[in-house]
C-alpha cells in the first residue's frame, strides 16, 4: 500500500526499508481505454485446485466471466494476470474503467479495486526479549511448523538456512520449490511478478533473508557486521520449516503477486505468514490484497503477521489493521549503536550510524551550495576529500558522487542507525546548529573526524521507534492496532552477497549479515514468536495465539512513549516465553469477524460470497457493533468533552491449568477521566477448553486537549497474568 520501496540504481536500500510512502494504484487512469491491472475478489473458493499449474474448473470460469466483460476484440488470455484458485477465489486482470464498473455489478462479486504497489516495511534481540537460546522447545513438533515468507526471497546458501539434522519436510506439505532448490529446512520457493513464469525466488535485496532469519534462522556462531552488532545470530524457531513467496522485487510490491502468494501459501500448507508489508494508510477490508489473504487464511487456521508501518513521522496511521492479523510496531532494544563526529575544537557530537569504515580523520567541513545533498542538486560540483553536511537529509547517495569522504546528516530518526555507502553520522537539528556555531567562530579551516561505530548500553529500551506507525486504526477505531511491539531497531540477520550492506551500487562492501531497521524487522520476531507458539499449541486457532501474545506483552511505559500510548505500542513488548503459557486465550472465529463485518456497515449478500455460506446473515441494525468482536485488547473513540458509556462483552478460555483454577479481576488506569467497571471480578474454571464471559464497562469524558487515557484488565490465578489493554481516544480518524 505505497509507492516503491526498492530502487538500487538511485536509492540505497536500507533507507528505502524504511521509508514509505504514499498509497498509490499502478498505472492508475480514470474513463477511457487506459487498463491498469485490477484485482476482482470473488470471495471463498468453492473447488480449490490442488495444484498451481493446470487449467482447473475455477480458472475457467473466471476466463468466462471476463471474456463477458470484454468489447474490444481482445479475450481473457490477453487480460488475465493470475487466477485466485486454490484458496482464494477471484482473478487480477488488465481493465478499462468501464469494464471495472461493468465487472464490479456483477452478482458474486465482493469488490473490484485497482492493485496497489506495496512497499517493505539478530544476535542480541531474542536475549532483551526474555527468549534465551535454551528456552523450553516443544521437540520434534517444532519441525512441524512451516512459516510462509512473503517477501524479496531468500539467499540458500546463508549459514542461517542450513538443515543440518533436520528430517524431511511433514508430510501434509503441497508446496512447490520452482526454479530454486530447496533442502530440509527452506521447503517451499516461488515467485510472483505479474503473472510471468520462470521467476527465481532468490534474494537480490537483502530483505527477505534477514526476515527470515529471524523468524526461524539456525544458530550461528560468531557473525556481526564488521565487528558490529557481533554475537550469535538465530530465528526464535530454529527447527521451524520456511516457505518462500517472493512478491517484492527491485522497484516494488504488487497487490496482485501478495495476493497470489497468499492464495499459494494457504494452499501450500503454512501455519504462519509472515508480512513484513505495508503502507502509510490501510484500504477497506475487501479492497486491501492483504487483507483479504489474511481472511482467507485465518479461515483455515493460519495466522499472518504483519509490520505496522514506518510512517509515523510523515503523516500517515498503522497501516495493516484487520482484526484477524497480527500488526506490530517497532521498538528498541537495550543496545544502540551509535556514532561520533569530533570538530576540530575536540568538541564530540554524539549521533547514530552503522559506520563500519575506519575512522576518517580531521576532515575539512563543508555544506552544499545550494542546501541540498540529491544527487541533482550536487551534479557537477565536488567535494573531494571533505565532509558534506546536509541540512535536510540524504541517503549518502548525493555525497557519495560529489567525491565526499564523508557526510554528517540531519535526521528526524535519532534513534535509528543506518547503513550509508560512505562514513556518516545522522545527528539532530539542535546538533547541527552546534556544529555551525563552531564553523563560524573558528578562524582556522574548519575539520572533523568520523569514528567507526560503537555499541552503547541503552538502559531506556524498550521504547518505540521514531518511525513505527501509530494508531489509532482508521478502518475499525474499535479495533486497538497495532497490536503490541517488538524489537525493530539495528537487528543484525542474515543477508544476500547481491546486494551490497548500504543498498547502493555505488558500495562495493558485502556481508552474510547486516543491520537494519524498520516495522520489517519487529513483523518476524512477532512472527517467530507465534510460530513458537503454535509448536506447543498446533490446535489453537490464530486468534488464540494471537491472544496468547497480546495479553503477555510486557506493559511499556506512556511517558517514554509520547503520541498516544497503546496507540503507538499496542499491548506492550512481546514476551514469547511467556505466551507459550498465558492461561486464558481470547479466542474468534469466521463467524465472530462476520458479525464485526455486519457491524462495519457490509451487508449480507457480500460476506455469503465472502464465507461461500449461504448460511451467513447479519444481525438486525443494532444488535452488534465493533466492539462486541472477542478481542484481546479494547478501544473507544470519544468525542472531545461528551460523556460516553461503552460496553466490552468477552469470553475468555481455559488453557492453564487442567484442573480447577480462579481468576479475579484486578483494574489498572493511568488517568483520571475514565471509569472502569468488570462483571463477574470472578471466574472459576472447573476445566480445560471452559469458556466464561464477562463484560467490561468503561465510562467518563476526555477534555479537549487530552487525546488518550489508558486502562487494562489483569486477570490472574496467583500465578499468570492476563492483561487485557483498555484505551479511550479522541484521535481524528476521518
Amino acid at each position: 500500500m505505497g509507492t516503491v520501496i526498492i530502487k538500487p540504481l538511485a536509492v540505497s536500500l536500507l533507507l528505502a526499508v524504511f521509508l514509505l510512502g504514499t498509497l498509490d494504484a499502478s498505472g492508475i487512469s480514470s474513463d477511457g481505454d487506459e487498463k491498469q491491472v485490477y484485482i476482482v475478489y470473488m470471495g471463498h473458493q468453492h473447488e480449490p485446485s490442488d495444484s498451481a499449474a493446470g487449467f482447473s474448473a475455477a480458472e475457467a470460469a473466471h476466463h468466462k466471466l471476463l471474456n463477458q466483460m470484454l468489447d474490444d476484440g481482445s479475450s481473457a488470455m490477453d487480460r488475465m494476470v493470475y487466477s485466485y484458485k486454490r484458496s482464494i477465489n477471484g482473478f487480477a486482470a488488465r481493465l478499462t474503467e468501464q469494464e471495472r464498473r461493468k465487472l464490479a455489478g456483477t452478482e458474486g462479486v465482493v469488490s473490484v479495486f485497482p492493485s496497489r504497489t506495496y512497499q517493505l516495511q539478530t544476535t542480541r534481540s531474542w536475549d532483551f526479549l526474555g527468549f534465551p537460546r535454551n528456552a523450553r522447545r516443544s521437540l520434534p513438533t517444532e519441525g512441524e511448523v512451516i512459516v510462509g515468507m512473503l517477501d524479496t526471497g531468500v539467499w540458500p546458501d546463508s549459514p542461517s538456512f542450513s538443515d543440518a539434522g533436520l528430517g524431511p519436510p511433514p508430510g501434509r506439505w503441497k508446496g512447490a520449490c520452482l526454479n530454486f532448490t530447496c533442502n530440509n529446512k527452506i521447503i517451499g520457493a516461488r515467485a510472483y511478478r505479474q503473472g510471468r513464469a520462470g521467476l527465481s525466488p532468490v534474494d537480490t535485496a537483502g530483505h527477505g533473508s534477514h526476515t527470515a532469519s529471524t523468524v526461524a534462522g539456525r544458530v550461528v556462531e560468531g557473525v556481526g557486521l564488521a565487528g558490529v552488532a557481533a554475537g550469535s545470530a538465530r530465528g526464535a524457531v530454529p527447527g521451524a520449516r520456511l516457505a518462500i513467496y517472493k512478491v517484492c522485487w527491485d522497484d516494488f510490491c504488487a497487490g496482485e503477486d501478495i495476493l497470489a502468494a497468499f492464495d499459494d501459501a494457504i494452499a501450500d500448507g503454512v501455519d504462519v505468514i509472515s508480512f513484513s508489508i505495508g503502507g502509510k494508510l490501510p484500504a477497506p477490508y475487501f479492497e486491501d490484497a492483504a487483507a483479504i489473504g489474511s481472511f482467507h487464511a485465518m479461515r483455515c487456521g493460519v495466522l499472518t503477521s504483519a509490520s505496522a508501518g514506518n510512517s509515523a513521522l510523515t503523516g500517515g496511521r498503522v497501516g495493516n489493521v484487520a482484526p484477524w492479523m497480527l500488526s506490530v510496531a517497532a521498538s528498541s532494544t537495550d543496545r544502540r549503536l551509535v556514532a561520533k563526529l569530533v570538530l576540530g575544537d575536540g568538541k564530540t557530537i554524539v549521533g547514530a550510524s552503522v559506520n563500519i569504515f575506519p575512522k576518517l580523520e580531521k576532515a575539512p567541513l563543508a555544506l552544499p551550495i545550494n542546501g541540498s545533498c540529491q544527487p541533482d542538486s550536487l551534479a557537477r560540483q565536488s567535494y573531494r576529500g571533505k565532509i558534506l553536511f546536509c541540512p535536510r537529509g540524504s541517503n549518502g547517495t548525493g555525497p557519495l558522487q560529489a567525491g565526499a569522504a564523508g557526510t554528517v546528516i540531519v535526521n528526524a530518526e535519532p534513534d535509528v542507525a543506518f547503513v550509508f555507502p560512505l562514513p556518516a553520522v545522522t545527528i539532530a537539528e539542535d546538533q547541527f546548529t552546534e556544529i555551525l556555531a563552531y564553523v563560524n567562530r573558528t578562524r582556522t579551516d574548519p575539520v572533523g573526524s568520523i569514528h567507526s561505530t560503537e555499541a552503547n548500553f541503552n538502559s531506556e529500551a524498550p521504547i518505540v521507534a521514531s518511525f513505527s506507525s501509530r494508531g489509532p486504526n482508521l478502518i475499525s477505531p474499535g479495533i486497538l492496532k497495532p497490536d503490541l511491539s517488538a524489537p525493530g531497531i539495528a537487528i543484525l540477520a542474515a543477508w544476500t552477497p547481491l546486494s551490497p550492506v548500504s543498498g547502493n551500487l555505488r558500495d562495493n562492501r558485502f556481508a552474510a549479515y547486516n543491520v537494519i531497521s524498520g516495522t520489517s524487522m519487529a513483523c518476524p520476531h512477532a512472527t517467530g514468536a507465534a510460530a513458537y507458539v503454535k509448536s506447543f499449541h498446533p490446535g489453537w486457532s490464530p486468534a488464540m495465539i494471537m491472544s496468547a501474545l497480546i495479553t503477555t506483552a510486557t506493559p511499556m511505559d506512556p511517558a517514554r512513549n509520547p503520541g498516544g500510548g497503546e496507540l503507538v505500542y499496542g499491548a506492550g513488548q512481546l514476551s514469547p516465553a511467556r505466551a507459550r503459557d498465558p492461561g486464558l486465550v481470547y479466542d474468534a472465529r469466521e463467524d465472530d469477524y462476520v458479525r464485526m463485518l455486519c457491524a462495519e456497515g457490509y451487508n449480507a449478500t457480500q460476506l455469503r460470497v465472502v464465507t461461500g455460506s449461504d448460511g451467513t446473515a447479519c444481525p438486525a441494525a443494532g444488535a452488534a457493533a465493533a466492539d462486541d468482536l472477542n478481542y484481546p485488547t479494547m478501544a473507544h473513540h470519544a468525542a472531545p468533552g461528551l460523556n460516553f458509556t461503552v460496553r466490552f462483552p468477552r469470553t475468555v478460555t481455559n488453557v492453564g491449568a487442567p484442573g480447577r483454577s480462579v481468576y479475579t479481576a484486578r483494574i489498572v488506569s493511568s488517568g483520571p477521566y475514565i471509569r472502569v467497571a468488570v462483571a463477574p471480578r470472578r471466574l472459576a474454571f472447573s476445566r480445560p477448553l471452559q469458556k466464561l464471559s464477562f463484560t467490561v464497562t468503561v465510562s467518563g469524558a476526555l477534555p479537549a486537549g487530552n487525546e488518550f487515557v489508558s486502562a487494562a484488565v489483569v486477570w490472574s490465578d496467583g500465578v499468570r497474568q492476563v492483561r487485557s489493554p483498555i484505551i479511550v481516544h479522541t484521535v481524528d480518524v476521518q
